[in-house]
């Protein structure tokens, strides 16, 4: 997979994670300059 691939499928995944997203936070892990994990955190807000 070339570079920009990757890029690409990253942007997509985020997009994807963000969503539906209204309080959180998606985290990106990084291991020897490169991306190896998305991680996303939703809160539950109650009123």
């Amino acid at each position: 997979m070339d570079r920009h691939s990757e890029w690409q499928l990253l942007s997509d995944r985020l997009q994807e994670m963000l969503k539906d997203l209204k309080y959180g936070s998606v985290t990106i892990v990084v291991q020897d300059g490169k991306i190896i994990q998305l991680e996303k955190n939703e809160k539950q807000r109650l009123k």
